[in-house]
């Protein structure tokens, strides 16, 4: 299909089709990192509460918990300024 031959709307229809792929490849590849992180995250959670106790590994969730969220809200910033 020849790009000079498609008319406005189906322009506008191609470059939002786009965008929001490209949001949900990002998206993809937020949710991947988040993973590398938790597991990550946990078994410094585990080695921490098996040398000292308890004390850290109860944070491990609340940090886990703010990661979450702060990627919740980075992938929820990006989709809305891409949308004109």
């Amino acid at each position: 299909m020849d790009p000079a031959s498609l008319s406005i709307d189906e322009r506008k229809i191609m470059r939002a089709a786009l965008s929001i792929l490209g949001l949900v490849i990002v998206f993809a590849i937020v949710l991947t990192q988040m993973k590398k992180q938790a597991v990550s995250l946990t078994k410094v959670g585990v080695a921490a509460s098996a040398a000292s106790g308890s004390g850290v590994a109860q944070n491990v969730p609340d940090a886990l918990r703010q990661q979450l969220q702060d990627a919740a809200q980075q992938a929820a910033k990006a989709a809305s300024e891409a949308m004109p």
